[in-house]
């Protein structure tokens, strides 16, 4: 661990690679020989276009997206899609299908019937506690599209494989696990993310768009709330949050040659919960809320015996270096969130933290 850094757990805004922060800081004060910060220079300048352009280019490459898909820099994060994705796709009329397996599904639902659209939420794990992903879900046929949220930060639930929709186009909060494994995009019309837990900092959302779903959006809806609007204008119809598009660009770049790819990428994470997951599954003392099979590979929710336990578990952790591992404060309990960027020393440092603070009070 750096001198001064600790192993950061945080559910968003997360750890970001080291590399990648050293990368910002040498270049900082003198982008690309500009003489100027990138929170400086134009985003109508050559340099900004090298970096919004490699930053697309980057992420097609990952995901292996063709030509049918664009990809989007959208303020104002994931929450200010889930109101973006009706207004866009059901304003003509249509149904659209909805999974809720939380709390990031239930805004969705919620931003969708605040504008009356005509919506169905054809699954629901809330009856436990949302502590898994509903499986044989009857989809309505001829659905617009689907909504599904893959990664569940909250109560530490994930699509382990994404459902038959009965060929209805996916639309997916991916904020919290994009670029941790490959993905089949030719199943989904829009991938959503705030940056800020797996691909960058605060201030952007990535969308990636298939095309034809562009076709459906009206231009009676304002236009910064239209996402043909930063199709056209690669995502500069105004001016754009700069930096956070820098940083994206640099961790993909970090995730194609440092990494090696999302395969690789995706054999880490696995590696790294799966060593977390053990330890629950060994101990009387731990014990994750979610069902084995719908476990998060980016976040560990777990309990300890007792409300007491876990705040002393937050404090002393701290003290080790261990930041960030106190539960949402919807559900209480902890939660390691272990996104790309979290290292296998980040891993071990907290499994000998979690062996030793059960050997002291188990």
């Amino acid at each position: 661990m750096t001198a001064n850094r600790i192993f950061n757990f945080n559910a968003g805004p997360a750890a970001l690679p080291l590399p990648v922060l050293e990368e910002i800081q040498a270049s900082f004060l003198d982008f690309a020989g500009s003489g100027m910060s990138v929170t400086e220079v134009s985003h109508r300048s050559k340099w900004f276009d090298d970096v919004i352009n490699d930053a697309v280019t980057r992420t097609r490459r990952l995901l292996g997206l063709g030509d049918k898909f664009e990809v989007l820099f959208i303020q104002g994060g994931a929450s200010m899609q889930f109101c973006m994705i009706p207004l866009n796709f059901l304003a003509g009329g249509g149904t659209a299908d909805y999974v809720n397996t939380g709390t990031w599904s239930t805004k969705a639902i919620k931003e969708a019937e605040i504008q009356g659209c005509d919506i169905k939420v054809v699954a629901s794990s809330e009856d436990r506690n949302f502590a898994y992903i509903p499986k044989d879900i009857a989809f309505t046929p001829g659905a617009t599209y689907v909504h599904i949220t893959s990664n569940n930060t909250i109560k530490g639930t994930q699509w382990a494989a994404f459902p038959d929709t009965g060929g209805a186009p996916i639309v997916s909060d991916m904020s919290s696990d994009i670029m941790s494994r490959p993905l089949d995009v030719d199943r989904f019309g829009m991938i959503y993310a705030g940056a800020q837990k797996n691909i960058g900092p605060a201030g952007v959302c990535m969308v990636i768009i298939r095309k034809d779903m562009l076709d459906m959006v009206p231009d009676t809806i304002p236009t910064m709330l239209r996402y043909s609007t930063f199709a056209a204008k690669n995502s500069m119809f105004n001016t754009p949050p700069c930096f956070a598009i820098y940083t994206v660009q640099l961790i993909m770049k970090w995730l194609e040659e440092t990494v090696g790819g999302l395969e690789k990428m995706e054999a880490h994470n696995l590696a790294k919960a799966g060593r977390l997951y053990s330890l629950f599954d060994e101990s009387d003392f731990y014990y994750g809320t979610a069902d084995k099979d719908s476990r998060s590979q980016m976040n560990v929710t777990f309990r300890l015996p007792s409300e007491d336990l876990e705040q002393a578990f937050v404090a002393g952790a701290l003290k080790e270096g261990l930041g960030g591992l106190k539960g949402h404060r919807s559900v209480g309990g902890c939660r390691a969130s272990i996104y790309n960027a979290t290292t296998m020393e980040a891993i071990d440092a907290l499994i000998g933290f979690m062996q030793e603070f059960e050997r002291k009070n188990g």
